[in-house]
């Protein structure tokens, strides 16, 4: 018989870096789950990104066993490394912080397409387009 789940969390946690602080700790504390164990499980999926910002989602069932998927990096954070940013713009319609090419683009795209709601790549793209503007960087045409 399948498990019945308590609940499901939410997280973004830097790939290969999760510990027993906060965000990690009070959220899987709170549902009695053992957070060392996710902790060691984590990081050693997480390994070989080292660093970036990786969405996880934690299914915590009534016996307060867990499973975990985890997710492509926000666009934000991948459009960030493109193009070496340290932030989005402030005033994204004004002041513009940088450019993006169509093959970056869709090099992003493709990495998040798993994750988006979209049909082909083209559309993957617009999404990260819109994500991009408003950041404050420009798409080239």
């Amino acid at each position: 018989m399948a498990k019945k789940v308590m609940t499901i969390v939410k997280l973004q946690i830097p790939a290969g870096q999760a510990n027993p602080a906060p965000p990690v700790g009070p959220a899987l504390g709170q549902h009695g789950v053992n957070i060392m164990e996710f902790c060691k499980a984590f990081n050693a999926q997480t390994a070989d990104q080292n660093g970036r910002i990786t969405p996880v989602e934690i299914t915590v069932f009534e016996d307060r066993s867990f499973t975990f998927i985890t997710k492509t990096p926000p666009a934000a954070v991948l459009i960030k490394e493109q193009i070496n940013l340290e932030k989005g713009s402030g005033e994204p319609n004004r002041n513009k912080v940088g450019k993006l090419t169509q093959s970056q683009l869709r090099e992003i795209a493709e990495t998040k397409m798993p994750d988006l709601n979209a049909n082909d790549v083209e559309a993957a793209m617009k999404i990260i387009a819109g994500t991009a503007r408003s950041m404050g960087v420009e798409v080239e045409a």
